[in-house]
């Protein structure tokens, strides 16, 4: 065999051994890469199972859900509001309609929320004062409160949920209006109310949001 051809018979070895790993390393199907690893479809679906067992049911006309930052969320109707302690006061606001003056009968709002056990912060100094609710009424209609507007602590007006209005009881469908008797105007006379969230405020200032 010529000298020049042994020279180059190690290379041509190497380059078929390199070749076969190549084609080793490409031993999969064509789609495997395409295809999710097993361990992240398991858990994907863990995830979606548990988001379906973890979502709220629909709510039924005139129940109220109380959730958020809150250690019971619950769901009232206005069957259990009426079983609860009633106050009643007369108030007067303006309205599209004009001057308003009626007296409703309900359930403080503080009360309701306090027995959702809202997660304040103890460790921080009235705590409480960083908490907000958002209420929540027909046609997605929402308004929002600061705690100490609720908290008799701080605030010497009552916000109710009430369930009737000079003497009418609302019907059960209708689900119990918000009342705010410090209000000159009643924006936040939310009607129709189907939820209440309690949150704080803490994530979107130390966020830095501006």
């Amino acid at each position: 065999m010529p000298h020049h051809l042994r020279l180059r018979l190690p290379v041509q070895g190497a380059s078929l051994a390199v070749a076969g790993l190549l084609l080793t390393g490409c031993g999969e199907p064509a789609d495997a890469k395409d295809r999710p690893a097993a361990g992240a479809s398991a858990s994907a679906a863990a995830s979606a199972s548990t988001s379906a067992t973890t979502s709220a049911p629909p709510l039924k006309p005139g129940e109220v859900r109380v959730a958020g930052q809150v250690d019971k969320p619950s769901t009232l109707t206005l069957a259990e509001l009426r079983s609860l302690p009633q106050t009643s006061v007369t108030v007067e606001f303006s309205s599209a309609k004009g001057p308003q003056k009626q007296t409703y009968q309900g359930v403080l709002l503080h009360d309701v929320l306090k027995n959702a056990q809202p997660r304040f912060d103890a460790s921080k100094k009235n705590g409480q004062l960083r908490g907000i609710v958002a209420a929540t009424g027909g046609g997605d209609y929402r308004a929002v409160f600061a705690w100490a507007e609720l908290d008799p602590g701080f605030a010497k007006s009552q916000v109710l949920l009430a369930v009737s209005e000079d003497g009418t009881p609302f019907e059960d469908a209708s689900g119990p209006r918000l009342v705010v008797p410090q209000d000159a105007k009643g924006g936040r006379y939310v009607s129709e109310l189907n939820q209440l969230w309690v949150g704080v405020v803490d994530p979107v200032v130390d966020g830095g949001q501006q």
